[in-house]
């Protein structure tokens, strides 16, 4: 029969989550995961299994939570072009909130030595990539539906944007300023026929 667990699960995902987000993979010591959960290394060891288990725990709860925002912006909007204006608006209210880290846990993992570790980096690119389809298939319904210029394509559009969102938050960490930051996110998109 297995334990029950004697800590708050959630609760003590969602720290860790923000350990890692924080200061990253490689920066974040068992010792600081411990303090940040409130459990015991017995504990951790027998609900996580390793600090790699962890981060793809908390990397999947990242994307439950806060990518989920994000996706949902995007979704809900009534076009795929307000609906990546939405997704960039998601984004600057996270690096408006004193309580985030002023970079996305998912571009923090964009790094040699997250990329390095074979299961981390599957789950890295499947996410990537999973949001670039999902861009990729909105714009090609909005194309068929002339909603897009012909000569707009969606495969080759979605990935230019994912990787000027990872690009964003490399610079936000440097110089961050909202209004300038939009306007270049407007002005991307706008040359990129959204």
């Amino acid at each position: 029969m297995a334990r029950a667990l004697e800590f708050d699960y959630a609760d003590a995902l969602e720290r860790a989550t923000r350990a890692f987000w924080r200061t990253g993979y490689v920066n974040t010591s068992l010792r600081d995961l411990l303090k940040a959960m409130g459990i015991g290394e017995g504990s951790f060891y027998n609900t996580m299994k390793s600090k790699k288990n962890a981060y793809i725990e908390c990397l999947k709860h990242y994307d439950a939570t806060v990518n989920l925002r994000r996706v949902e912006a995007f979704a809900s909007a009534p076009t795929a072009a307000l609906g990546v204006r939405a997704f960039f608006q998601t984004i600057f209210d996270c690096l408006d909130d004193p309580e985030a880290p002023r970079v996305c846990l998912t571009a923090s993992s964009l790094s040699p030595d997250v990329l390095a570790e074979p299961e981390l980096r599957r789950y890295i690119e499947e996410q990537v990539a999973g949001w670039a389809e999902q861009m990729a298939e909105r714009f090609a319904a909005e194309k068929e539906r002339g909603l897009l210029p012909e000569s707009f394509d969606p495969e080759v559009v979605a990935p230019i944007i994912v990787t000027y969102v990872q690009g964003l938050w490399r610079i936000a960490l440097v110089s961050y300023d909202r209004r300038r930051l939009q306007a270049q996110a407007e002005t991307f998109l706008t040359a990129l026929g959204l």
